[in-house]
């Protein structure tokens, strides 16, 4: 049918309906929103657990290292002062029986683990002159994964 020899009305009848037909194509419904935040939803809680899990691991290899930094500094000190420091504090200010002490070794900061716990400290040790040891995530002795203990001698 040509549009030129169609009534006035019959053409806002046509215009009307393939506008409405457009409308409606062009929007979401609501539950296509839900669906969508849903599966969003859950590729975070997915994505977050790893990122979470990779981040946790981090903060365990980070103890390691600080455990091995620590040792570098105590022997530091065992240079200057011929033996290993009663305690770990000794790296930081001057024990009065500390004659060479170059300190200082460490800063407070070092004294703990990434997760907030002190290392322990024990000289002598029953690994060598000294033993450093890290307990983990949970800051308490045995466990595995992030709760693994780490001593300076492994």
């Amino acid at each position: 049918m040509d549009m030129y020899k169609m009534s006035p009305r019959a053409l806002r009848s046509i215009n009307q309906r393939t506008f409405a037909a457009r409308q409606r194509a062009a929007g979401f419904t609501l539950i296509e929103m839900i669906a969508v935040l849903v599966l969003i939803g859950i590729v975070m809680a997915i994505v977050g657990g790893k990122v979470m899990q990779n981040f946790q691991s981090g903060e365990y290899k980070a103890g390691v290292a600080g455990v091995h930094s620590l040792e570098m500094k105590v022997q530091a000190y065992m240079l200057d002062n011929g033996s290993a420091p009663p305690n770990l504090n000794d790296l930081v200010t001057r024990p009065g029986n500390a004659t060479n002490w170059n300190g200082p070794y460490a800063k407070p900061g070092d004294l703990k683990d990434p997760f907030q716990h002190p290392f322990f400290y024990k000289a002598p040790g029953e690994h060598g002159d000294f033993d450093i040891i890290f307990y983990g995530k949970d800051g308490a002795t045995g466990g595995d994964a992030l709760n693994k203990d780490y001593g300076n001698w492994e």
